[in-house]
């Protein structure tokens, strides 16, 4: 997959201490993305800032360098904690930015806690009690530790706000309006938004509870990046599964995400793909949070290189290298769409996105053309896309039904025993 140079403004001219430039040497990272180049100068200066750029674009390095940059220019000698926090929808997404945290500040003396749901309730209490310089958290969790009066929020410098359209979506609103309503004015704290939409909702939080933020929206002439080459097919619904295996095969992914609206077709979906070679993830919302991380893990190192996924997995996945997407079943929500292909293509590189128009999604196409304001290619199905494709072993088979039996025999046998006591 091509990559390029986004903007031609290097990290070294800006003003980042020594630290955080080896940090980001180290990874990789040498010229600025457009979200990046527009925000961080502005940051760098304790100015407030909301910003708005496509998925996949280099948000998250942007309110981290500047958090970093703005704790190390703390000179007070007696540091009171914690210092920063930053909040996401996702569990998935505060992974993601404390790993990316982990990575960039490698070379600074920051303690980091990473707060989310559903594991590690006494692990996670007893570290965000500790010396913590920056709080990655969920809304839900950290306020029932707030509650507790774990810690405070006192003496926050640093509030960033991720993905704040989607804190909307997933009416997270009231819990993040109770943080922020509890920190130091918003003029005594640096204050870091980032949206993949800067709707009305989302900019009159903005105002509300920021000083004085400018406002930096990376336009496009597309809502999803020109980098993906999207197509698409309209297969009956018997045909979903042959096709699914023969684009697969005719495009060899070297990492792929499939997505299905439901959780019954990503089981049968992983069924086939087992039974026809090949090893798939399936990343669902109610997959166990330390089963998910193994899961992310082995696809991320190429352990797997197909993920099967409900729109858990749309948002808040910096997982490198996903060549092609399937929306095997259509997203019902326009916007679905575009964080879903926005999986692929990432930081400057190229991807694909296929989708199927199929019997019971086909409705979606045209609002997903109009909100994308571009027409979706249409391919058609050839033979040789509709391979014979192998039955996956049925569950019942796998289990013979002698030893299911075994109970009823029991019971049979204590039931002649009665009619003989009697």
């Amino acid at each position: 997959m091509k990559k390029t140079h986004l903007t031609e403004t290097r990290f070294i001219n800006l003003e980042l201490s020594q630290p955080i430039l080896r940090g980001l040497k180290e990874a990789g990272f040498d010229y600025c993305t457009p979200i990046q180049d527009r925000s961080l100068p502005i940051a760098l200066r304790d100015r407030d800032v909301a910003g708005q750029a496509q998925t996949g674009t280099g948000k998250t390095a942007s309110f981290l360098l500047a958090t970093f940059q703005r704790l190390l220019n703390d000179s007070s000698e007696k540091k009171k904690y914690p210092r920063a926090i930053i909040l996401a929808p996702t569990r998935e997404l505060a992974i993601q930015i404390h790993k990316d945290a982990v990575q960039l500040g490698k070379h600074l003396n920051f303690n980091l806690a990473l707060i989310y749901g559903g594991t590690d309730y006494q692990k996670q209490l007893k570290m965000v009690q500790t010396n913590v310089d920056i709080i990655i958290a969920t809304p839900g969790r950290i306020i029932d530790f707030y509650r507790q009066k774990a810690f405070s929020l006192n003496h926050i410098q640093v509030m960033v706000l991720d993905e704040a359209d989607r804190m909307f979506d997933m009416g997270f609103i009231k819990e993040i309006r109770y943080l922020l309503n509890r920190m130091p004015s918003a003029e005594k704290r640096l204050n870091l938004l980032f949206s993949a939409t800067l709707s009305f909702k989302v900019s009159e939080l903005a105002y509300e509870h920021m000083y004085q933020p400018v406002m930096v929206k990376i336009e496009s002439e597309e809502v999803t990046s020109t980098s993906i080459k999207q197509s698409a097919y309209c297969p009956a619904n018997d045909q979903k599964i042959p096709l699914l295996l023969g684009l697969m095969a005719t495009h060899a992914p070297e990492r792929c995400i499939i997505f299905v609206n439901t959780k019954r077709n990503a089981e049968k979906l992983e069924g086939y793909l087992a039974a026809n070679g090949y090893k798939s993830a399936l990343l669902s919302g109610d997959v166990a949070q330390d089963k998910r991380q193994r899961l992310l893990a082995d696809f991320q190192a190429s352990k797997v290189t197909v993920m099967i996924a409900t729109d858990v997995a749309a948002r808040g996945l910096h997982i490198p290298d996903v060549s092609h997407v399937f929306n095997y079943d259509l997203p019902q929500d326009a916007e679905d769409y575009v964080h879903r292909i926005g999986r692929t293509a990432r930081f400057g590189a190229e991807g694909e996105a296929i989708s199927f128009i199929c019997e019971d999604y086909a409705y979606s196409m045209p609002d997903i053309e109009d909100y994308i304001g571009q027409k979706v290619p249409v391919g058609r199905i050839t033979l040789d896309l509709l391979p014979e494709i192998k039955k996956p072993t049925p569950k019942a088979a796998r289990k013979p039904y002698a030893k299911r039996a075994r109970p009823e025999n029991k019971s049979r046998h204590i039931q002649s025993k009665e009619n003989e006591n009697t």
